[in-house]
Formats: structure tokens, C-alpha cells, sequence
């Protein structure tokens, strides 16, 4: 990390955290945050759900919750991008304080519930950016939706014209209920709805499902049996955790979605979980506690084509990125790889 990105974080850490947020996306925009050396590494390149990558490391969702930041975020080595979660109708999400630091555990609890400016918004800076590279949108529903399926469809019309995948999410703690509809005969009308609704679009995106980290064996064998049913594009394993096993920092009991460190091996094994029960019929994205090129070398011995990460960057800052991308290219190389693809899954046993 560079003199002047550490002295930043130490700033941004002084901050409320939803504020020193806002502020890192304000900084993106006018080209004050550092601007990482970036490369392109042969070893690194993927394909997930149709889509090829030029590295498999990705942006979560919730960082660019309204697609202001998507293009200088896409110079910073990304892979790919996802903004949202977005929602038909903007709504303020849960009352503040809403978003919480746990710096003994390098982590952050969040109870955000969806606030967002609403598809229309999005869409129009969607259909705005000028920058190359793979974006795509995290679908949510409105927290008083009487039809909440209806909603997924309705964001998906409105901003799949824009981007290049769309990602389901039934796993976020954040809105009453929303975790229900990951059931088998919820999520399976659920993912019918939408994935016919995708067929009704010119731009035909891969549809990717976000599944929560807090998961029993069977839940994962109803999950992986519909995934395979729809022929979903891919299975984003996972969102945040209500677990808090573990944890040293004060603000530990807070309600809401647990991120970071902690997240890593529960993720993991629901990752690992999936591996082993979809075969590689659908890719796998691996997210929750990824903060060093070995983290994200684990997730794809689990099973992961590609990753996201989000948490990592408040603690390292954006830099992350370009380092997991150099390590994990170093990895391989050490181990005599040329494809990524070669690796994948190949430790699945190792986490079950």
C-alpha cells in the first residue's frame, strides 16, 4: 500500500463509516483516490456464465450501490463490477447508524436494507458509461412490495439493457423476509419468472444467484437441484452472515449482515458444498472474507471460477486489488499453470 493510500485510509477511518463511504465514492469520481498499476495477466483470464474476464477478481455489490463510480472503478483492476442492489422504487433503506467498523476482526456489520435511488437512475448512469469492461446488476426488491418476484422482473427490464449479468439476491438479512424466498418452491418461481423474463430481452444477460452463507446441507441440496432445473448462469456464494462466532470487537451484537475475515470459512464451505453437487455445470463466484492473493487462491481450490470482494478494500484500500491480481498470477505461475481453469476446484474436499 502506497504512503498516500494508507494516509488515506487513516483519514477515512476518523470518518462515520457510511459517511467516509460516500466520500470514497466521491473520490473515485473526481480522480482523487489512487490510481492503482494495473496489468493484464494471461494466467489470470476466465469465463464465467458466458462471460469472459479479464481476471476473476470482482466487485461486490454494495459499494456502488447507484452506479456512480462504475467507470474509474473499472480501471482499477477489477475483472468485473457489480452495482445495487437496485430496486424499482428508490427507497432510504433501514434508519442510521446502519453500517459498523470491527477492526479487531477486520470486519463490518451492515444493515444498509436496500437503500438505493431506484432502477430508473441506475439505469440512465448504466447507460452512460463509457468505460469497457463487464458491469453488472444486483436485483432487490422493495422493502413494502406486495409482489416482491415482480419487482426482480421489473429491475432486470429496466437495467438489463445496460449491463452485461444480473444477479439474483435472496440472500440479504437486511430486508423482513427476504431470505424465504431462497425456500425450494419460492426460489424456484422466483428464478422462473426471471429467467423468463430474460428470454423477453435483447440483450439476453447471464442471470446469477446470490445465495446467503447461513445454509443447511439440505438447503444447499434444494438450491444446487434448482440452479441445475433453470440452468442458472452461474451460483454467487455468498452474501454476508448473521453468525457472530468469534468475534472481539465492541460493536459485535449490532444487527445486521457480517463481512469480512470472519465470513471466510463459513463462505467457503457453502462454496465447497456447491462444488462438489453442481460439478462444474454452474460456475461458482466465491465471495466473504477475501482480503490477499491466497484468500482468493483458496476460494478457487473450493470451487471458484472468479471472486468478489468488498470488505477487503475498507481495510486495505483499493490497491487490493492490483495485489491480489499480481499474487494470484505469481501463484500459478509458481505452480506451473497457464489457465486459472486448471485449478478450479481441484481442493473441493479439502473444505467440506
Amino acid at each position: 500500500m502506497s504512503i498516500v493510500e494508507n494516509a488515506g485510509l487513516k483519514l477515512l477511518r476518523l470518518l462515520n463509516p457510511e459517511f467516509a463511504h460516500d466520500v470514497a465514492i466521491k473520490a473515485l469520481n473526481l480522480g482523487l483516490a489512487p490510481k492503482p498499476k494495473t496489468r493484464v495477466f494471461e494466467n489470470l483470464k476466465t469465463s464465467v456464465g458466458g462471460l469472459e474476464l479479464d481476471s476473476p477478481i470482482g466487485l461486490a455489490a454494495g459499494f456502488d450501490k447507484n452506479a456512480e463510480a462504475v467507470d474509474p472503478l473499472l480501471k482499477c483492476g477489477f475483472g468485473f463490477v457489480e452495482v445495487g442492489a437496485v430496486t424499482p422504487e428508490g427507497q432510504p433503506g433501514n434508519p442510521k447508524p446502519r453500517l459498523f467498523r470491527l477492526p479487531k476482526d477486520q470486519a463490518v456489520i451492515n444493515r444498509f436494507g436496500f437503500n438505493n435511488l431506484g432502477m430508473d437512475i441506475v439505469s440512465s448512469r448504466l447507460a452512460k458509461r463509457s468505460e469497457k469492461g463487464i458491469v453488472g446488476v444486483n436485483l432487490g426488491a422493495n422493502k413494502d412490495s406486495d409482489d416482491r418476484i415482480k419487482d426482480y422482473v421489473k429491475v432486470l427490464k429496466c437495467c438489463g439493457p445496460f449491463v452485461d449479468f444480473a444477479t439474483v439476491n435472496v440472500s440479504s438479512p437486511n430486508t423482513e423476509n427476504l431470505r424465504n424466498l431462497q425456500e425450494k418452491s419460492s426460489l424456484n418461481n422466483l428464478l422462473y419468472q426471471v429467467m423468463s423474463s430474460r428470454e423477453n430481452l435483447k440483450n439476453k444477460v447471464p442471470i446469477f444467484l446470490k445465495i446467503a452463507p447461513d445454509l443447511s446441507l439440505n438447503q444447499i441440496d434444494d438450491i444446487s437441484e434448482i440452479a441445475l432445473k433453470m440452468q442458472i448462469d452461474a451460483v454467487v456464494a455468498t452474501n454476508t452472515t448473521l453468525d457472530r462466532q468469534g468475534l472481539k470487537s465492541d460493536v459485535k451484537n449490532k444487527q445486521g449482515g457480517l463481512s469480512g475475515r470472519p465470513l471466510f470459512s463459513k463462505s467457503t464451505w457453502v462454496l465447497a458444498n456447491l462444488s462438489r453437487r453442481l460439478e462444474k455445470k454452474v460456475p461458482l463466484i466465491g465471495v466473504g472474507g477475501i482480503a490477499s492473493a491466497q484468500d482468493a487462491y483458496v476460494k478457487i481450490l473450493a470451487g471458484a471460477s472468479a471472486v468478489q470482494l468488498y470488505t477487503g478494500l475498507v481495510y486495505n484500500g483499493i490497491g487490493l486489488v492490483t495485489k491480489i491480481n499480481n499474487g494470484l498470477s505469481e501463484i500459478l505461475s509458481q505452480q506451473n499453470k497457464t489457465n486459472l481453469s486448471d485449478i478450479v476446484g481441484s481442493g473441493t474436499d479439502e473444505f467440506l
